[in-house]
Formats: structure tokens, sequence, C-alpha cells
């Protein structure tokens, strides 16, 4: 009978610090599953700023480039439109050309010559001579006439009642609209050109792109 008590007390403790063992065990494991979730996510995350990261400055560079050559440009001739090879991005700002051109759109234009523009179906970019003589205008041709040798171009836009009121010299012709136009990007771009907008859409990637 002795043996037996004794025999049980053991058998008793054994399974005490077998149950301490296995709980020691499965607190481990927990801990370790807890500690490998964390990192998963913690990775997960990296992967997920430095894509975003990756994105906007693949997205926001190309606007950057053109502003800054816009930019010095505009400084070298200040009488000129800055282009790249006879072609020059202009935002749009006024309504006067919807349904074709939207306000906020940058539309590309293509340096031509009087002689080529196309009366009723060219769309033509140029600097308006009754504004303050900077200011680009982008409206239809509607008529055309030859003035002592030089061409001039009544214009209307095509979301206006009446067509505009100075005839525009070939002159102050600076392009014709290519068809291309990327719609709203020229709020981006007059944004970039802020010292917010500079932070945001440069300083602010850049950060994600290297603190990830």
């Amino acid at each position: 009978q002795t043996f037996f008590i004794k025999s049980l007390t053991v058998d008793a403790d054994s399974l005490m610090a077998r149950a301490k063992s296995e709980s020691v065990t499965c607190a481990g494991k927990t801990a370790t599953a807890q500690t490998g979730r964390s990192e998963n996510g913690e990775e997960m995350r990296h992967k997920i700023m430095t894509i975003v990261g990756i994105v906007l400055c693949v997205l926001l560079t190309p606007i950057l480039v053109i502003n800054c050559i816009m930019i010095v440009q505009s400084m070298i001739n200040e009488d000129e439109v800055p282009g790249i090879g006879g072609y020059s991005p202009l935002i749009v700002l006024p309504e006067s050309m919807e349904d074709k051109i939207f306000d906020g759109d940058i539309i590309i234009v293509k340096s031509i010559a009087g002689k080529d523009v196309r009366k009723e179906e060219s769309v033509i970019s140029f600097f308006d001579p009754a504004g303050n003589g900077t200011s680009v205008v982008t409206h239809r041709v509607i008529d055309i006439e030859d003035r002592n040798g030089v061409l001039y171009f009544q214009t209307k836009g095509d979301n206006n009642n009446t067509e505009d009121r100075v005839w525009v010299p070939e002159t102050n012709l600076v392009g014709e609209w290519t068809g291309i136009r990327i719609p709203l990007l020229g709020h981006v771009a007059l944004f970039m050109q802020t010292t917010g907008g500079l932070i945001v859409c440069v300083l602010v990637p850049l950060g994600l792109l290297i603190g990830y």
C-alpha cells in the first residue's frame, strides 16, 4: 500500500511537470506565431509602401521634368511658348472648347505654318491679340483672310455663342492642336509649381520610396 501511494505521488508529480512543460511549449509556440505574423505584416506594409512610392515617382517624375524644361525655356525665350521638338504642352483652364477640350486638360500642340491652317477644321493656339500679349488661347478657326500677304484667322470657342472679337494674325500663331489631351493633368502640373505641390508630389513619394 505504501508503495502504491508513493507510486501515485510520483505519477502525479510527473503529470504536473509534463503539463507545465507542455504549457510552456504551447506558450512559446503562440509567441513565436504572433511574432511571425507581426513580421509578416510589417513586411507586407513595407512592400505596399515601396510600391506606392515607385508608382507615384513614375507618374509624377515626367510631369516634374516637363515643368522644369518649360520653366527654363520660358526664362530663356520669354516671347515664345516653350516646347520640345516643335511640340508644346499647354494647360487649358477656360471651358470655351468643351466638349472637345475640358478645364484642367493638358493638350499638345504642334508648330504649324499659317498656310497650313484649315478653315473649320484646325483648332489653333495663339497669343490673344485682345489680351496682354502673353496669354494663349485655344479656339477653332472658322474663317481665314489674306490681308496684304498676311493671313488672319477668325476664331471661336466650340462652347461659345459668338466668335472672338479680334482676328488673329498668323504672327500670333503658336501651333495646331494635335488632338492629344490628358484630362485634369493640368491642375496637377499647376499644383506642382507651388511649394505645397512640390512637397506633396515630389518629397512625399521619395520619402515613401527611400524610407520603406
